[in-house]
């Protein structure tokens, strides 16, 4: 079973009716769907209600110019490849289309396999454009991917649901605490998906704002408000074909999601300020570390959009539920690190290892993966000991005491030390020290300038 795409949608723009039919002729026969018309205000007037993936314009129409609509064009959607097709006389209009952002053009009279040539490069390089985009943004939000570490009975049973739905285009729904993994599982569920090879968007309701998330989501175009400089392509346009994944999607506003409810039923979304709908085929996954049934009940949750998302629910257990991953994780994070921080910490001592047991982890895996690097950054052994966990908290209590005994510095020595520690592993890298130690950047300036660090 292959997912459904919808095919793609030319416009011909061409004054001679025998070029209109055959073309339409030729691309029909390719699966693509075709709308053609013999006048430049016209195309435009279609390009501004429809949605289209390639543009064919002849350089001479009457009325308005082949130029001229493809400047409109391009103004309107500067990544549409728009075709010029031109005679043999008028090739040095067709170089000035190519200054003005043409795709490319062709001269009559032309084959059908030029037709179907040129329309398959142009769809290519639309698709690498969105795929590029769509891996910027993953690089610009560093996000990582890990493979999902464990051999518990919890998180087996987890997989077991995400191998069986992942083949399927049924919208899922992940919950779980924060720090369990959900991004990770969306990531499994796309790469064994039929849509592997199309963009994985992700979209972070936590850390968009308001007021600029319909038009990340949607897109807008140029001059639809203040600040729109250029137009936009929103995330459902560069998932297209792929998985567009909501990660803490309860912060969203009733407003948006509203509008988010009308894409998923309608598979279509407007750009801010164009009225012309363009479709999107996407998959959709989501994640919440809230209970939305209760954010429903309260009101502050769409009962439609939840019902909508939560067609295969998946719960991730929390780490506590899934103790007996730790070791396995543990072993995982020291291979990570080690490269990293180019040390060679060959293990956790037994005592270690209990304490990292025993703790509840209110972080779960993230937290767990912090604590590990920061013991593989300050450890000074060859091995990660209990007091290299104390900074984290782990090592508290009557053991820690009973390796601590005689210790009498003060906890603002303690810190003062830990923070010059870390300084010192990171090189005087303010940032990732900020990131080891679990506070922001303003925070440790304050803290170095308190210890004169």
């Amino acid at each position: 079973m292959c997912p459904v795409t919808d095919p793609a949608r030319i416009l011909v723009i061409d004054d001679e009716e025998s070029i209109r039919d055959s073309m339409g002729l030729v691309l029909r026969k390719e699966g693509y769907r075709v709308r053609s018309t013999g006048s430049g205000q016209e195309g435009l007037n279609l390009f501004g209600s429809e949605a289209f993936q390639v543009v064919f314009v002849d350089i001479k129409l009457p009325g308005t110019s082949g130029l001229d609509v493809l400047s409109r064009i391009k103004e309107a959607d500067p990544e549409m490849p728009v075709i010029i097709i031109t005679g043999y006389a008028s090739i040095e209009s067709a170089v000035e289309a190519m200054k003005r952002g043409a795709f490319d053009y062709m001269t009559k009279p032309f084959t059908p396999e030029e037709v179907r040539v040129i329309t398959r490069k142009a769809l290519e390089t639309r698709r690498l454009l969105f795929e590029n985009i769509s891996l910027r943004r993953e690089l610009e939000a560093k996000t990582e991917f890990e493979l999902v570490v464990g051999k518990s009975r919890a998180i087996a049973q987890v997989l077991d649901v995400v191998r069986r739905v992942s083949p399927t285009e049924s919208t899922i729904l992940i919950a779980g605490e924060s720090g369990t993994g959900k991004e990770l599982i969306a990531r499994e569920i796309h790469r064994h998906s039929l849509r592997r090879n199309a963009p994985f968007v992700v979209v972070d309701c936590g850390a968009l704002v308001e007021t600029l998330f319909e038009s990340e989501l949607f897109g807008h175009v140029k001059g639809s408000f203040t600040g729109a400089h250029e137009t936009k392509h929103g995330r459902f346009e560069v998932a297209e074909g792929g998985t567009i994944f909501f990660d803490e999607i309860s912060n969203i506003g009733l407003n948006i999601q509203a509008k988010l409810l009308r894409a998923i039923q309608e598979r279509e979304v407007n750009r801010i300020g164009s009225s012309k709908p363009i479709k999107v085929d996407v998959r959709i996954l989501a994640a919440t570390n809230e209970d939305l049934a209760d954010a429903v009940k309260k009101g502050k949750f769409r009962e439609d959009l939840f019902y909508r998302l939560s067609v295969v629910p998946i719960r991730l257990p929390p780490l506590r539920e899934r103790k007996e991953d730790i070791s396995l994780l543990v072993d995982h994070f020291l291979q990570k690190y080690n490269k990293r921080a180019k040390r060679n910490i060959t293990g956790v001592s037994s005592r270690a290892l209990k304490a990292l047991k025993e703790y509840d982890w209110p972080g779960n895996i993230r937290e767990l993966e912090n604590t590990i690097e920061r013991a593989v950054v300050l450890s000074q052994h060859d091995g990660i000991e209990l007091e290299d966990l104390m900074y984290h908290g782990i090592a508290g209590g009557a053991t820690a005491l009973g390796s601590l005994s005689g210790y009498s510095k003060t906890l603002e020595d303690m810190e003062k030390e830990y923070i010059k520690a870390v300084l010192q592993a990171q090189f005087g890298n303010k940032t990732r020290a900020a990131e080891i130690l679990g506070i922001d950047r303003k925070t440790l300036w304050a803290k170095i300038k308190k210890y004169k660090t």
